[in-house]
């Protein structure tokens, strides 16, 4: 095909020659932009126009912001079971402190006013308001973690503490400080003095209490009866092993209640006072002794209040 071409520009005719190949993109050309307007058409019916595909649109949208909110809230539901369990752990945590904290205070003789579990503290002051921001999922999760593992450390260091002073406590129990009569007078103090039976000047390696027969006598500390028996000189003895080192006696008694190997307690009846033995009268002879050596009853006997 010539293709002929005219004009007031040009000095002379053009001639231009389509061949075959011309045709069939030209064509192919023609049937793009054919397409393109029939595409445009259709967007513009269903933009503009109201009908089944414009519902079906929004069926579509709609179940599509169905599944995103259900998929949210499946992720807030498994965040929130998340943060209930940290929850419950804490509580147990803090009520495991609240436990300990009692307990510590009984163990220090703090008053109970003064520290009561049981309620939550008095707070107050004047309302000063600060700029808030959004707290996360995410971080409140951090801190309630961080928060855990803080309690978690104090509950094991108060338990720690607690250990300490329950043998503290123990080791005070164990010391000879509770007075083995409940009433008498001191007829003879630890140290030198002149002998009752020699008149000459001794050693007096305990303390006399001055008390009717039959008194009780009891277990200044806690132990291990390691001698309960006559005597040729301290008459009816029990003697008490504390640890540490430290011996109790408690001599001249008119009746033994304890045997050799028996554990007693701090304030346990043990005899019966008498004049058994190297003896002027009714009394109790009590001495306190450490590795062998004795020591003078009263030092100990001042801490009875602890």
């Amino acid at each position: 095909m010539n293709v002929i071409l005219v004009s007031n520009r040009l000095a002379k005719a053009r001639n231009i020659t389509l061949n075959g190949t011309h045709l069939l993109l030209g064509s192919v050309l023609f049937l793009i932009v054919f397409l393109a307007a029939v595409l445009a058409a259709q967007y513009a019916i269903v933009r503009f126009q109201p009908g089944s595909v414009s519902n079906e649109l929004r069926l579509w949208l709609a179940s599509a912001q169905n599944a995103e909110q259900i998929k949210q809230q499946a992720y807030m539901r498994e965040s929130l079971d998340t943060m209930a369990v940290r929850l419950g752990q804490m509580q147990a945590q803090l009520l495991r402190l609240d436990t300990l904290g009692s307990r510590l205070a009984k163990l220090t003789g703090m008053k109970p006013q003064e520290f009561n579990f049981n309620q939550v503290p008095a707070q107050g002051g004047p309302y000063v308001p600060v700029t808030q921001q959004d707290v996360s999922l995410n971080s409140m999760s951090q801190q309630m973690t961080s928060l855990a593992a803080l309690l978690s450390d104090r509950s094991d260091k108060l338990a720690a503490l607690e250990t300490l002073l329950m043998q503290d406590r123990l080791s005070k129990k164990l010391l000879p400080s509770a007075a083995p009569v409940k009433v008498g007078l001191y007829s003879s103090n630890f140290g030198w003095r002149l002998d009752p039976f020699t008149g000459k000047n001794a050693m007096h390696e305990g303390v006399d209490y001055m008390v009717p027969e039959g008194t009780p006598i009891s277990a200044a500390a806690g132990g291990i009866v390691v001698y309960a028996d006559a005597h040729p000189q301290y008459g009816n003895m029990v003697e008490i092993d504390h640890g540490n080192d430290i011996i109790t006696r408690y001599a001249h008694a008119s009746k033994l209640l304890v045997t050799v190997g028996q554990v007693v307690k701090r304030g346990q009846e043990l005899a019966k006072v008498g004049s058994t033995g190297r003896s002027t009268g009714n009394h109790l002879h009590f001495e306190v002794r450490y590795k062998g050596m004795a020591q003078n009853p009263v030092r100990f006997l001042q801490n009875a209040a602890s």
